[in-house]
């Protein structure tokens, strides 16, 4: 190969002088685009700040700051300092414009994250009626408008048809990005309004664009053509299809696969971002918008259960210091305000702000009432749909390039959008602050607050190790029970020992009994665990030289819980639970959960339990962060099986001979205890669960525990505790040690990492 590579030469050099070599890029150019990009992101995060001290959105400053970086006022003050940074350059347009994209879709990808998608399902009707009132009432104004704007704001008087169409596009369009931005700014993004707002927004921009994509045929090609209309409806509707179906499956299998064989924050984030990329780079393609498929792509990582919420906020922080910002900026850079001094473009600038703001407010308030809004909605939703942005400055450009538009239209389209956008913040904030919460709003904000800050509710991913064996088969009912609550992915795993026998026979014959007892294991759990439908068992085998380690190693991979049988082979003075279980809980990066079932143990570890039914749950607690985790378990497991919890805390008493001179404090201490009852027990019933609380009093709190759990008839003690490091032994404290021998029930002991 090394002698015919010279014979090549000569036709790689032709070739080469034929095409042109690519130069990179020029050292003066990257020059202007890193101050351009330095100064943008100053002035945007510099008025960002100041316009959040005077309450209105960061937003505002940011789109205000390209506003004063233009020709309005840094170009009109400095002309040749401004002429310097941001030349009439096709190329440093571009360079620019290419950081303002990304802007665009990583806001939309970071907007999807945050999109509730049973949420606008639910609201799809409203959504729809909206979008169209927000659609057709602007386009038939604008349209009207266009047809009596003088001859001087067209480029071509001939084309009266095609300037008038895309007048009633531009006044039609909406700018989600901007919507989203102030949402979230004003952290209204999860309330009903709000999310209605982003589906109607999105709904209005994919038939804007739709009608774009219509005009801007008819524009090139001097005549209506329905092919184009069909095929633009054709590819909005089949991509959409295929995404909320097909597409939330593979998004799922592909954050599964990434989770499973790489791992980690950062391959979850770029896979995110490739698949955003490519879904934006598809839709454009199918002459959709490019923001559409980034945004899709947001919901459905978002709705997947691999996806890490860790790498959600790097990318929400990515957006909101940087892209965003320099996104908003650079669209205000297209304005130039002194061209509207012009008295009569001045004029006819306020007559097409006019006519947006009445068509726009008035075809989304009117949407609103027919879809049952209030008043207030119905104007707020006007508000939001009412800010165009840079997509309306996009539909300005495709209209200055392909003729159609004059600079003095297209300046007053640009001012549209830069005024609709910034009024739509400090508008949204006032009509909101009318809008009454409903009950059932505000009971599902509520319980995703709570859900935020739950421990259970964050649990996406379960480990189950087994060998088998009553204690795991037990874990493997309280498990299923959780699954049956919240959406959790489960993974039994078999850990084997990488020990190699000498002779090739032996090997072969040690591999057989490995694979033999992993499938004895796994069925042992599969039995016992009923999951709900939709979600299966997914099983391992990993060897290695300790059993520990692959244990941990695996556990490694993004799972927020191990669930462990307290096996009590190998268990020693030294060790808690065994050497194996109290060296995973010591270690383990996630929360864990070790059961004790306290049922005998069978020479046949695969031979499967009864099913255990449960009742009452006992939790005691002292209202620590471990306490709360156990109830939240405990709960939980109860919302499934309809059990009882009680929530126990026990008051200990002093010696005999000082009772008389400590009741205050005994008074005292029992209030207290009664007090930190009731707060957990608010925890617990947001979970679904009937609980009985009580206060025990008595010297020693372990045993009043285990008499009370005799006496109740208690099914389950859930045990939450904090682990005390302790070399080679899992301890949490000489009570938890009791319980866990002397208890006639089985118990589940919780240990988070938080």
């Amino acid at each position: 190969m090394e002698n015919l590579t010279p014979l090549f030469w000569p036709m790689l050099a032709a070739q080469a002088a034929a095409k042109g070599v690519i130069k990179p890029l020029g050292h003066h150019e990257l020059l202007l685009v890193l101050l351009q990009l330095t100064l943008l992101l100053l002035t945007a995060r510099g008025l960002g700040e100041l316009t959040r001290r005077i309450n209105l959105p960061p937003v505002v400053g940011e789109l205000l700051a390209g506003v004063l970086l233009g020709p309005s006022l840094f170009g009109w003050v400095l002309p040749p300092l401004h002429g310097f940074i941001f030349p009439q350059s096709q190329l440093q347009s571009d360079l620019l414009s290419v950081v303002s994209w990304l802007g665009v879709l990583f806001l939309l990808i970071v907007t999807g994250l945050e999109t509730d998608l049973n949420l606008i399902v639910r609201k799809g009707r409203t959504a729809l009626i909206i979008s169209l009132g927000g659609i057709i009432i602007p386009f038939a104004t604008g349209l009207g408008l266009g047809w009596l704007l003088p001859e001087s704001f067209l480029a071509d008087p001939s084309q009266r048809l095609v300037f008038s169409l895309f007048i009633a596009t531009a006044m039609s369009i909406s700018a989600v990005p901007v919507i989203a931005k102030v949402l979230m700014d004003l952290k209204l993004i999860r309330r009903d309004i709000g999310q209605v707002t982003l589906a109607a927004g999105m709904t209005d921009d994919t038939i804007g664009w739709i009608l774009l994509s219509v005009v801007a045929g008819l524009a090139s090609s001097g005549k209506f053509n329905l092919i184009t209309v069909f095929t633009s409806i054709g590819a909005a509707v089949l991509f959409l299809g295929f995404a909320l179906t097909v597409g939330r499956k593979l998004m799922a299998q592909v954050l599964m696969w990434v989770d499973d064989n790489i791992g980690g924050t950062t391959a979850n984030l770029s896979t995110v971002l490739i698949l955003s990329l490519g879904a934006a780079a598809l839709t454009h393609w199918l002459g959709l918008e490019a923001a559409l498929g980034a945004f899709v792509t947001g919901i459905l990582a978002g709705q997947s259960p691999r996806f890490s919420r860790e790498a959600g906020h790097t990318l929400e922080v990515i957006t909101a210091g940087f892209l965003a910002p320099i996104f908003f900026a650079a669209a205000g850079l297209k304005v130039n305000l002194l061209q509207l001094l012009v008295p009569q473009t001045l004029i006819v600038g306020l007559i097409v702000l006019a006519v947006a703001c009445i068509g726009k407010f008035s075809g989304a308030y009117i949407g609103s009432r027919i879809s049952g809004l209030s008043h207030w909605e119905g104007l707020a939703m006007g508000s939001g749909m009412n800010a165009r942005g840079a997509m309306e400055i996009i539909v300005a450009t495709i209209g200055l390039s392909l003729g159609v538009l004059s600079q003095s239209m297209y300046s007053i389209i640009v001012m549209v959008a830069i005024v609709t956008s910034l009024m739509a913040p400090p508008l949204l904030r006032w009509t909101l602050s009318k809008v009454v919460i409903g009950e059932e709003e505000a009971a599902r904000l509520e319980k995703e607050d709570h859900a935020s800050r739950s421990f259970v509710k964050n649990i996406r991913r379960v480990l189950i190790p087994t060998r088998g064996g009553t204690n795991v088969q037990l874990a493997s009912q309280l498990v299923s029970h959780m699954a049956h609550q919240n959406l959790i992915e489960v993974t039994a795993l078999f850990a084997a020992s990488d020990k190699k026998p000498q002779r090739k026979a032996a090997k072969t014959k040690v591999e057989t009994i490995k694979d033999q007892s992993a499938e004895a294991a796994f069925t042992a759990v599969a039995e016992e665990m009923h999951l709900p439908e939709g979600t299966t068992l997914q099983t391992r085998m990993e060897s290695g030289q300790n059993k520990a380690e692959v244990i941990l190693k695996e556990a490694s991979r993004g799972y927020d819980l191990i669930v462990m049988g307290a096996t009590e082979q190998g268990r020693s003075n030294r060790s808690l639970f065994n050497v194996l279980v109290d060296r995973v809980v010591q270690e383990a990066a996630c929360a864990t959960m070790v059961v004790k079932s306290g049922l005998p143990l069978d020479k046949d570890q695969s031979s499967p339990i009864a099913y255990q039914k449960i009742s009452r749950i006992l939790v005691p607690t002292i209202g620590t962060e471990d306490s709360k985790y156990a109830v939240e378990i405990a709960s939980t497991i109860a919302a499934q099986t309809g059990a009882f919890v009680l929530l126990v805390n026990v008051v200990n008493l002093p010696q005999v001979e000082y009772i008389h001179f400590e009741r205050e404090a005994i008074n005292s201490a029992a209030a207290i205890a009664e007090q930190i009852l009731e707060q957990q027990a608010v925890i617990a019933r947001s979970l679904g669960a009937e609980v009985k609380i009580y206060v025990l009093k008595g010297p020693s709190p372990e045993r009043q525990l285990l008499e009370f759990a005799q006496s109740q008839q208690v099914d389950l003690i859930v045990l939450g505790s904090h682990l005390r490091m302790i070399t080679g032994r899992a301890f949490f404290g000489h009570r938890v040690d009791t319980i866990l021998r002397q208890a006639s029930c089985p118990v589940a002991v919780i240990s988070s990492k938080s």
